[in-house]
């Protein structure tokens, strides 16, 4: 099965016109709603082989003008059978940003969705230790949220100052 016939029955199969599908620069795009994207993930992978996760993670758009949401969560997905890849997209806001997780469909997205969670914050609901993975565990903040100033906010009063002889 080959890209396009992936995107065909993509759009056979969730013909409600909430995803929102797309080639750019030979690159397929799904915008997905939050609501369905863990329905969608399961269906690629298991009717269109896409069985490997090769990427999770998210962008901030709070500054950017045009945007509607605060959050956009990217899956990049890949077919170790029929070599296509495909991006699915789905948006989520403040003050609670969740999505549910999706280890049980790749135990790769295990690092992958604690990563997110550390980094900016959005939740993974089923996930079975969604924990820091980069940052401290007491770190109260999430450093790559647009919000977060560039210097910090002081957290690192407390913590060690090493020098090059001590590393």
């Amino acid at each position: 099965m080959n890209r396009e016939e992936v995107l065909d029955r993509l759009r056979e199969t969730f013909d409600d016109e909430s995803l929102v599908i797309s080639l750019f620069r030979g690159d397929a795009r799904v915008v997905c709603p939050a609501a369905r994207v863990a329905e969608v993930l399961e269906w690629l992978k298991g009717e269109c082989a896409l069985d490997m996760l090769v990427d999770l993670t998210a962008v901030d758009y709070l500054e950017y003008p045009d945007a509607r949401d605060r959050f956009g969560v990217i899956y990049s997905l890949g077919s170790t059978v029929t070599n296509v890849r495909l991006w699915v997209k789905v948006f989520v806001n403040d003050p609670e940003p969740t999505l549910r997780s999706v280890t049980g469909l790749w135990r790769g997205a295990d690092w992958m969705e604690r990563e997110v969670y550390d980094m900016f914050g959005i939740r993974f609901d089923g996930h079975p230790d969604l924990r820091r993975i980069l940052m401290p565990e007491e770190f109260a903040a999430f450093p790559l949220r647009k919000d977060y100033p560039l210097k910090g906010r002081g957290e690192r009063h407390n913590f060690p100052v090493l020098t090059r002889e001590d590393s």
